[in-house]
């Protein structure tokens, strides 16, 4: 496994405090839109929205992602109506939990709307497109997630084309983060995201997942947000709800090459992925220690094998 060198690796939120060096976060994705890309609007009501944060929250997850915009293409929604969507949401969970909550917009009204809210956490798929967000975030002493995209916010971008993806990609993420820097932003409250499938086909992305601890190398936790994206669905021709196994595939692959942040849709399976890994790095210990630890396994029943029986 990759182990990146941090400028900072102890990263201090609200009401949490994670060390990269040993652990990594799950974020859960929650989408109050009518037509986000997995779900198609099933957490679009208030109280499905928090239900679901709840929910993730129980099964593991230590971040919840809350945006109310999707990245594709489309129509602008003014930012009055972006925040009545997740403005609710984050103060519900903040109301219930201790969970890092990030809100997923790159507008800056919506985001101090939000870190008012309680959010520890701005997601901004757009790089900064636009930088009054970064001085917002700034003056909140919260954190921002810079993430590589081409586009426009909500406008197309075909065919794009790139001299070598993860080195533009690099590239790209070291200039938007010496932006925030002179932003006011700390480098401890940096995170950065290479954006699988932003403005990028599917061979850009699957260069981006193996190749992803040159952008570890960065020195800012990385997050990888891979789940259940079309390069996974082109790649073992699946559609959406068929391809968690590709998903942890490449979140696994993300985390050995630095990665200390995973976007998932998929929290219970997830979480098993990720703390495994951490057990395996000797970061957690096992949840119980009873197969091969005493004079004899006992027997296995047919029906309990490999569950915490011994069996094989």
């Amino acid at each position: 496994m990759y182990l990146p060198e941090l400028h900072s690796p102890v990263h201090r939120f609200a009401h949490r405090t994670l060390d990269f060096r040993r652990q990594v976060a799950l974020m859960a994705i929650i989408n109050r839109t009518p037509d986000s890309f997995y779900d198609g609007g099933a957490t679009f009501s208030l109280q499905a929205a928090v239900g679901a944060s709840m929910r993730a929250v129980q099964d593991g997850a230590d971040w919840l992602d809350i945006g109310g915009v999707p990245f594709s293409p489309g129509p602008a929604l003014s930012w009055e109506e972006e925040a009545e969507r997740v403005v609710p949401v984050i103060e519900a969970v903040r109301r219930r939990s201790d969970v890092i909550i990030s809100a997923d917009t790159f507008l800056p009204d919506v985001a101090a709307a939000a870190i008012a809210a309680g959010a520890d956490v701005i997601n901004d798929t757009t790089g900064l497109s636009h930088p009054e967000l970064g001085r917002v975030v700034a003056d909140a002493g919260v954190h921002l997630v810079l993430t590589h995209s081409l586009a426009a916010p909500r406008t197309t971008y075909p065919r794009p084309q790139y001299d070598d993806v993860v080195t533009d990609v690099a590239d790209y993420l070291r200039r938007k983060a010496e932006l925030a820097r002179g932003l006011g932003i700390g480098a401890d409250k940096l995170i950065i995201d290479p954006g699988h499938d932003l403005n990028k086909n599917t061979l850009h992305t699957l260069e981006i997942t193996a190749r992803f601890q040159e952008i570890a190398a960065l020195g800012f936790p990385a997050l990888a947000a891979v789940s259940n994206k079309d390069f996974i669905g082109e790649t073992l021709n699946l559609p959406k709800h068929e391809r968690v196994a590709g998903s942890l595939a490449a979140a696994t692959m993300c985390i050995m090459n630095g990665a200390r942040i995973v976007r998932m849709h998929n929290i219970p399976e997830a979480n098993s992925a990720v703390r495994l890994l951490e057990a395996a790095m000797g970061w957690r210990e096992p949840a119980y220690l009873k197969h091969n630890m005493g004079e004899a396994n006992e027997p296995a029943h047919p029906l309990t094998a490999g569950k915490g029986t011994g069996g094989c």
